[in-house]
Order: C-alpha cells, then sequence, then structure tokens
C-alpha cells in the first residue's frame, strides 16, 4: 500500500533503493505506487515515474508487473494525456528491443541459440536432464539460456502492448504500429509459432470490436483514417504469412479482409486490391486450386489493365499469358461425379465462399454465379484477354480447345512448351505483383495435353497398341499415363481400358460403362410398366369421374382453407411458446447476471479489503524483521572482529546496544579494514611491477634477434618483387610501342578528320551566332517599340488625371462663391428682419401708451404700474391683441369685441407659473399673423419672411446658420428676462 503523500518521495525511494542494489523493493515502491487509488490524477511526476518503472521491469524481466503498471497508468491518462501513455509504451517496447539484440549480439551463432519451436513453453525434459547428467554446459545450451530469455520477454512485452491498446480510437496509430513490428519480429527470426497466435489475438480484437459496440473510445471503422490503418495491418499479416509460406494463416487474412470489408461496407483501394489478388494467386497456387487459381489472375488482370496507367505492353502479355494458362490447366472434368449428397452440398458451400473471395462483392453474393472452366475460358475470349497474349500462348490455346490432331498433337504442343517455359520475369511496371515465371504452369500443361489426347483418340480408335501410345506422348512414360488416365475414367471423362497381357489400350463409349448400367433394374421395371400399360390399358370410368367432379372443386377448396388456418394456429402456437420461451431465458439470465454481478462484486470487495490488510501486515512484519535481522547481523560481525582481534574492546554483557552503536563500530572497522587492504594492494603493486620489468629485460634481446631476423626476409623479398616489377614494365613498355608504331599510319587520316569536322563546327557556330544576332535585334526592337507605347499610355493618362483635377477645383471654387453670396444674403435678409421688428415692436408700445391713456381716462384715476409690476404684460399684451386687432384690416363681429373689453374689464387672469399667461414682446408674442408659438397663421403668405422665421421676427432655427441661431436664442432669452421682470 502506498504510503506516500506525493509521488516525488516514492521515485526518491526508489532511487536510493536502486543505488544500492535493491532493485525488486525499489519495483515494489513503484508499483504500490502506481495501482494506489490515491494518485489517479495525471501529474508530470507520474510520466518519469513510470519510465523508471518499465526500466526496472525490462531489466528484471517482469512483464506482469509492466503490464499491471501500464494498464493502471492507461486509467489515469486515458481521458487527460494519452499521448503520455504512447510516449511510455514506445520507451517500453524500445528498451525491450534494445535489450533483446544486445543478447542476439553476445550470443555467437544465432540459429543454434534460437532453436525454440515455442517461446511460451518451458524446458523440455531432455534439456533438464541434460544439464543435470553433464557437469558442464555446453555452449549452445549457454547461448540458449542467454538469448531466448529476452527473447520471450520480447515478445510478451508485444502481447501485453497489443492487449493495453485493443479497441482504442485514440491509440490506432500505435496499436498498427506495434503490429507492425511484432510481425517484423516473426519474420526476422522465423517465430511461426508466435505469428500465428499473434495472427488470432488480432483477430480476437477486431471480434470483440464488432461484439461490444457501445464501449467507450471504440474506434470507428466507417472512418477512413481507423479502416486504413485495419487494412494495413491485415495486408501487412497477409505479406508476413506468405514469406514465412504459412499458407493456411496466409488464406485466414485473406479472409479477415474480406470480413473488415464486409463489415464496413466499403471497398479498398485498386493498390491494396491488387496486393490482394497477387497473394490469393499464391495461396490457391500452392494448394493446387487451379481454377481459383485462375479467376484470382483474371482478376488482377483486369485490376492492372483498368487502374495501372504505366503498364507496359510486355508486362501486360506476360499478365494475360499468365491468365490464360491458369485457365488452360484446370481439369477439363468435374471432380463431382459420382459424388454424395454431403459431398456435394461441401463442394457448393466452398464454390459459394471462394467466389465471394474473388469477387469481392461486398452487396451482391456470387451464390448463382458458376465457377467453372468452361465459363472461365469464354471471359477470356470476351474480355479481349486472350488477344493480350503472346503468340505461344494463342496457339496453345488454340491446339489444346479447337484443334482436333489425336496422332500429333503432342508433338504440335511441345516447340510451344518449350518457348513458353522461357517466358517470365520480374514486372518492371506492376511492382505489387510478384515474379511471372510461366515455366511453372509446363507440367501442368504436360497432363493436359496427355488427356486431350486422349480424349481425341479415343473418338478415332477402339483398340492402340501401348508402344504406339508411348511414341505418341514424349513426356512421360507409360505408367505416369496410365496414372493419369486412372483419374480421367473415375471422373467419366473418357472411357479406356489398358490390357497389359495383350499390350494394348481399349477405348470405348461412355454410355457402356458402368455408370450407365448401374441403374439397369429401374429401367427394366419401367420399360415393364410401359407394356403392361399397352397391353392391359385402364378401363374407363368417366362416368363416375363426371359425377365427382361438380363438388371435387368445392371438396378442395374446404380443405385447402381448412389446412391453411391450421397451419397458421399452428405458427402461431409455436410463435407464442418460443417467445415465452425466449422471455422466460432473457429474465432468467437478467437474474444470473445481476445475482453473478453482486456476487462478483461483493467477492472483489473482500479481496480487496483482504489483499490490503495482508499487504499492510506484510510491510509491517517486513520492516520490523529487517531492523532486527540488521541489528543482530551487526552485533555478530562485531563479536567475530572482537574475537579475532584480541586488542579490540569487545562488548560487555551489562553495556546497552543499540543499533547505532553497532553501525558507528561497523563502520570504524570496515575504514580500518579498508586501509590495511589498501596497503595490501600497494605492496602486490610493487611486486608485479618487479617481475613485469625483470620479464621484459628477459623478452628484449628476443625481440631484437626476430627483428633482424624479419628485416632480411623483407630485404630479399624486396628484390624479388622489384625485379618482377622490373620485367613487367619492360613488357608493358614494348607492348606500347608496338601499338604506337601500328596506330602512327592513321595520323594523317585523323588531322584531316578533325580538321573537317573542326570547319563544320566552326560554319554552325557563325551560322547560329548570326542568328541569335538577328533574334537579339529583334527582340531590341520589340521592347524599344514597347516602352514607346507605355510612355505615350503614361503621358495620355498624366494630362487627363490634371485635366479632371483642374475641372474639381474649378466647381468647388464656383461651389465656394455661391455659399458666400447667399451667407451675405442672409446677413443682409436678416438685418431687415430686426429692422422690422423694432418697428414694430415700437408701434406696440405706442399703442400700449394710448391704450393706457385711454383708461385712465375712462376710470378717472391714473393706474399704478408699480403696485402691480407682473401684471402690465398681460394686460399690455391684451391691450395689444385688443389694439392690433383692428389693424389687420378684417372685420370683427361685435360679440367678440364686447367679450375682449368685458375680458379686460373683469377680474385680471392670473400670471401663469412661468411669468404670464401670454409671452410679451422678446419671446413668442402672439401676433395676428402668427400664433403664440411662431407659427403661421393666415394672413401670412407662404414663402415670407414670417414663414421662415419664430417668434419676434427671428429666423427659424432648423434653417437658420448655427452662428445666427445662437445669436436668435440669446435674444430671445434676453427678451424673456426682461419681460417677466420689468424694470419700475
Amino acid at each position: 500500500m502506498s504510503n506516500y503523500a506525493k509521488p516525488e518521495a516514492a521515485l526518491n525511494q526508489a532511487e536510493a533503493l536502486i543505488n544500492v542494489g535493491q532493485k525488486q523493493d525499489a519495483l515494489q515502491v513503484l508499483h504500490d505506487l502506481i495501482t494506489s487509488k490515491r494518485h489517479r490524477a495525471w501529474q508530470k511526476i507520474l510520466e518519469k515515474i513510470m519510465f523508471k518503472y518499465v526500466e526496472l521491469c525490462v531489466d528484471m524481466r517482469r512483464g506482469k508487473f509492466a503490464k499491471d503498471g501500464l494498464i493502471q497508468y492507461r486509467i489515469v491518462c486515458q481521458q487527460v494525456n494519452v499521448t503520455s501513455l504512447e510516449e511510455v509504451i514506445k520507451h517500453f517496447m524500445h528498451l525491450s528491443t534494445e535489450k533483446a539484440e544486445q543478447a542476439r549480439s553476445q550470443a555467437e551463432a544465432l540459429e543454434e541459440a534460437l532453436d525454440v519451436d515455442d517461446l511460451e513453453a518451458d524446458k523440455r525434459p531432455e534439456d533438464l536432464m541434460l544439464s543435470y547428467v553433464s557437469g558442464e554446459k555446453g555452449k549452445d545450451r549457454s547461448d540458449r539460456e542467454l538469448v531466448t530469455p529476452w527473447f520471450k520477454f520480447l515478445w510478451e512485452t508485444y502481447r501485453t502492448v497489443l492487449e493495453i491498446l485493443r479497441n482504442n480510437s485514440k491509440l490506432e496509430a500505435l496499436y498498427a504500429m506495434t503490429a507492425h513490428r511484432a510481425f517484423q519480429f516473426c519474420k526476422q527470426y522465423k517465430r511461426t509459432t508466435e505469428f500465428r497466435r499473434l495472427c488470432e489475438i488480432i483477430r480476437n480484437h477486431l471480434l470483440n470490436l464488432s461484439k461490444y459496440r457501445d464501449q467507450r473510445d471504440r474506434p470507428d471503422l466507417s472512418a477512413p483514417e481507423s479502416l486504413q490503418l485495419y487494412l494495413d495491418t491485415r495486408f501487412e499479416q497477409l505479406k508476413i504469412a506468405t514469406d514465412l509460406q504459412l499458407w493456411q494463416e496466409a488464406f485466414y487474412s485473406i479472409e479477415d479482409i474480406y470480413g473488415l470489408m464486409c463489415m464496413v461496407k466499403k471497398t479498398p483501394k485498386p493498390s491494396l486490391l491488387v496486393v490482394y489478388y497477387a497473394k490469393l494467386t499464391e495461396i490457391f497456387w500452392i494448394s493446387s486450386s487451379h481454377l481459383y487459381h485462375a479467376y484470382a489472375w483474371f482478376k488482377l488482370f483486369t485490376l492492372q489493365k483498368t487502374y495501372n496507367k504505366n503498364l507496359s505492353l510486355k508486362d501486360l502479355q506476360l499478365i494475360a499469358s499468365s491468365v490464360v494458362l491458369a485457365a488452360l490447366l484446370v481439369h477439363p472434368y468435374e471432380h463431382t461425379h459420382g459424388a454424395s449428397h454431403l459431398e456435394l452440398e461441401n463442394a457448393k458451400e466452398r464454390n459459394s465462399r471462394m467466389a465471394n473471395l474473388i469477387g469481392f462483392e461486398l452487396e451482391t453474393k456470387l451464390d448463382n454465379r458458376e465457377l467453372s472452366r468452361s465459363a472461365l475460358l469464354s471471359e477470356l475470349v470476351a474480355k479481349g484477354v486472350l488477344s493480350c497474349a503472346t503468340q505461344e500462348v494463342k496457339d496453345l490455346y488454340h491446339l489444346l480447345e479447337h484443334e482436333f490432331f489425336p496422332l500429333d498433337l503432342a508433338s504440335k504442343v511441345q516447340p510451344l512448351l518449350a518457348k513458353v517455359s522461357k517466358l517470365g520475369g520480374k514486372l518492371a511496371s506492376a511492382s505489387s505483383v510478384p515474379e511471372v515465371q510461366l515455366s511453372r504452369y509446363v507440367p501442368a500443361l504436360e497432363k493436359l495435353v496427355i488427356l486431350r489426347l486422349l480424349q481425341q483418340v479415343s473418338q478415332v480408335y477402339q483398340m492402340m497398341r501401348i508402344e504406339s501410345l508411348s511414341q505418341m506422348i514424349p513426356f512421360f512414360d507409360f505408367k505416369e499415363v496410365e496414372k493419369i488416365s486412372v483419374d480421367a475414367v473415375k471422373h467419366n471423362f473418357i472411357a479406356m481400358k489398358v490390357d497389359h497381357m495383350r499390350g494394348v489400350v481399349l477405348f470405348g463409349n461412355l454410355g457402356l460403362e458402368s455408370d450407365g448400367l448401374r441403374d439397369h433394374l429401374a429401367v427394366l421395371a419401367e420399360s415393364l410398366n410401359k407394356v403392361r400399360a399397352m397391353i392391359y390399358p385402364p378401363a374407363n370410368k368417366a362416368s363416375k369421374l363426371g359425377e365427382l367432379l361438380p363438388g371435387l372443386g368445392e371438396t378442395v377448396d374446404k380443405e385447402h382453407k381448412r389446412l391453411l388456418a391450421r397451419k397458421s394456429i399452428i405458427e402461431k402456437r409455436k410463435e407464442e411458446h418460443e417467445r415465452q420461451l425466449i422471455e422466460m431465458e432473457r429474465e432468467e439470465e437478467s437474474r444470473r447476471l445481476k445475482q453473478q454481478k453482486i456476487t462478483e462484486e461483493a467477492e472483489q470487495k473482500r479481496l480487496a479489503a483482504e489483499y490490503e490488510q495482508r499487504k499492510n501486515q506484510r510491510i509491517l512484519r517486513e520492516i520490523e524483521e529487517r531492523e532486527l535481522e540488521e541489528a543482530q547481523a551487526l552485533l555478530e560481525e562485531a563479536e567475530k572482529r572482537s574475537k579475532k582481534k584480541g586488542s579490540k574492546k569487545p562488548i560487555l554483557e551489562g553495556e546497552k546496544v543499540t543499533k547505532q552503536s553497532l553501525m558507528e563500530r561497523a563502520l570504524t572497522e570496515q575504514l580500518r579494514e579498508r586501509q590495511e587492504m589498501e596497503k595490501k594492494l600497494q605492496k602486490l603493486a610493487k611486486t608485479m611491477d618487479y617481475l613485469e620489468r625483470a620479464k621484459r629485460e628477459e623478452a628484449a634481446p628476443l625481440i631484437e634477434a626476430a627483428f633482424q631476423r624479419r628485416l632480411v626476409e623483407e630485404k630479399v623479398l624486396h628484390e624479388r618483387e622489384q625485379l618482377l616489377e622490373t620485367e613487367l614494365s619492360r613488357q608493358r613498355h614494348d607492348g606500347d610501342l608496338r601499338e604506337k608504331n601500328r596506330l602512327s599510319r592513321m595520323l594523317d587520316n585523323k588531322e584531316k578528320f578533325q580538321e573537317r569536322v573542326l570547319n563544320r563546327r566552326k560554319a554552325e557556330f557563325d551560322r547560329q551566332r548570326v542568328e541569335r544576332e538577328e533574334r537579339i535585334n529583334q527582340i531590341i526592337q520589340a521592347r524599344k517599340q514597347e516602352r514607346e507605347t507605355m510612355r505615350k499610355k503614361v503621358f495620355y493618362v498624366r494630362c487627363e488625371d490634371e485635366r479632371l483635377k483642374k475641372k474639381r477645383e474649378e466647381e468647388e471654387a464656383r461651389k465656394r462663391e455661391e455659399a458666400e453670396k447667399r451667407r451675405k444674403e442672409e446677413v443682409e435678409r436678416k438685418a431687415k428682419l430686426d429692422e422690422i421688428a423694432e418697428k414694430q415692436r415700437q408701434r406696440e408700445q405706442e399703442l400700449e401708451e394710448k391704450e393706457r391713456l385711454r383708461k385712465e381716462a375712462l376710470l378717472g384715476r391714473p393706474v399704478d404700474v408699480a403696485a402691480k409690476p407682473f401684471e402690465l404684460p398681460a394686460r399690455a399684451s391684451e391691450s395689444g391683441t385688443a389694439a392690433a386687432a383692428p389693424s389687420t384690416g378684417k372685420y370683427v363681429p361685435k360679440f367678440m369685441r364686447e367679450r375682449t373689453e368685458a375680458s379686460g374689464h373683469a377680474t385680471p387672469t392670473q400670471p401663469d407659473r412661468w411669468g404670464g399667461g401670454r409671452r410679451t414682446e422678446g419671446f413668442g408674442q402672439a401676433t395676428p399673423e402668427s400664433d403664440r408659438w411662431g407659427r403661421r397663421t393666415e394672413g401670412s403668405a407662404p414663402g415670407s419672411d414670417s414663414d421662415r422665421r419664430g417668434t419676434n421676427g427671428r429666423p427659424d432655427d432648423r434653417t437658420a446658420p448655427p452662428s445666427d441661431r445662437w445669436r436668435s436664442s440669446g435674444s430671445s432669452r434676453t427678451s424673456w428676462s426682461s419681460s417677466r421682470y420689468p424694470s419700475h
């Protein structure tokens, strides 16, 4: 149980234990930490711990510990950082491979060291017996003990990694890489047994993937990347199986590929299909399934011709020739003749299965398609495969299938077979197709020639001497011909008998053989029945039949309905019974699984609790025992030293002995012993030095004498080689002189030829130079014209831009002048409006003054303006309104004038909250031409100045410029304040 609060403490403890040589304890510490439930959250330090953990597992070859640790680490980082798990697994495989390679390099004979049939099997009994009998182990056994364990561990590593990474969508690439490396391991070291197990493991993983569809992080085979990884793995498995010549596993790999494609309902790429059919041809050839072999070659030819655009004519002819020859060597007779019903059913099922594999149809099955020799040959002719083959193959096809030469068929075919056997080789434009060798088809074709010859001879002759037949067949002797003919007769292809006593061969008709007479009793019975019917014809019962006919149809219908009703009732009862049984089984299974799950969970909890308890007790007990043993060992060592050294003070009985004191005594003793040992080593080194010096002094004169002898021998050898070299040089010089004299006769011709060649090259050079200068001048002129045109275009564009710019500037100046003119007119208009407003105000004041005087005259007393300063604006406005009404030139009714006067003599209106009922002259004074808000009323013409200004003759704020608007608003505020607070 992990008692470390932090993972760093466990890592430090493990490193300390490794430094003192206790790797097993260090591995146990790291294993407890990794399997602890306390540290289930991923941290960076856990990755370092896993690296150290897998290193210890590899050093100590603890595969089970490595598997447990990797499984726990996968649980920790599956959803957080799966890249860390990938790095740890790669490091684990790298260390295992490196250790295995080191062990292999240390072994002197690798083949003998790896001569083990099964890496998972224990030692054989004879090996154990030999190890006990022989006292000194041989070199082979030592190599086996050195290399085989590491290769066992490497194989276990691959199995562990594949088991951990299986059906994990996030680590599909690493799973495929591990599978490929395991395949290469089996191929490199010829591990056939392990390869079979590896194929079975990968196959089970795929089955579990399709079985548990609701699994978390399950790979999606419909994704192109996942499908491609799985396909690459299966095709690599297929290649390694064929390289190791494990044809059964290769066929299983073919079925795996087909099953995978049926599962995802997709067809592989053409490049993969080429490999598929190429390996399928090898498998069918090894299994002597010539019909399927021919169909596989036909599919391969179709793929290469359709998708391989780089296919050369020679390679196409070789592939087409292979297809035609493979189709020809199929037996011309069926093997189902005389077979039982079970054999026929098995053959039909096998044909359907092979048709699916060859056709690779995922949706439509090929059950109704007949795979036969005649159908294949017809298809080859219809598809033009025969026209692509070589001429020798075409001639061979016509001789064997369409010509009739009973006597000289073999003599005509023999030279063609000799030519065909020389064809073949590696296909340069089809790398995926294996090397094509047509010579391997020759023995089977010779057997086909014998069958065709016997068939044609049986149609012409009834008897022939054995010697004549042997002379007609130059390929085999008559014993081989007899073996071939026995199989043909067995399958009803020909009818012949060999009479060795007379030395003849008897040919007969197939209809007279035993197969035709096998049912002679049944044929005889049928014939006798016919004769009896002819001699004794049956009596005429038409009258009785006429009586039964009217009710026969109704009876048949009733019986038929009754039978249908009974059948439906029986089927419903069966379905109900089956449904009840299925429901009961499902309920029973669910109850059983639930109970089993509860039992298993309780058992797991109990086992986990017991395991934890035993583990804690064991750790405590080990700690106590270790401390006690250390103290006892130290005490015993101290007692031994005290007995050996009389001068050393022994440990007294009553003295208190502790572990610390014993350790101090032990360290002191070790230090003293180390010093004594160093002194002994120094003395021994001095002795060895004297001895080595003496040996060298004795060997010096001997070495000198040997050196002098070597000098003399090498001098003699040098002189002999020098003489030989001088003689060879003289001979070479003489030969060179003769060669020079022989070639000197051609010197004049050589000079003439050289001069002619130089003149021709000079003329060619001059001509090309003149052409080059002319071409350069043309290019220069063209470029000048192009530059001139470009300059004109640029000048025109610049002038046009300046014209447009000048036009824009004139337009802007004109707009500015118009705006300035409008502004001046607006200022003048405003001044006139202000002057008119001032005159209006003065006139209103005069009217108000007259009204005041009139009222004083009517009342007979002066009006105190200072007493009610806030009522004057309202009265003034009312009097102004009344006085201004006649000035408009409109008719005012009498009752309106009386109402106005009455309101003027009534109680004065109270000023409103903001200083009066009506605003006076400075702020929105109501006039006949405008209402209280300065809007135009009747009497003001549309479009006049009063329509474009507010109260008091102010221009409208919406039409006036901002400066005038501010000025008018300022004057309005001033008038309002003066009207609300009039001066006394």
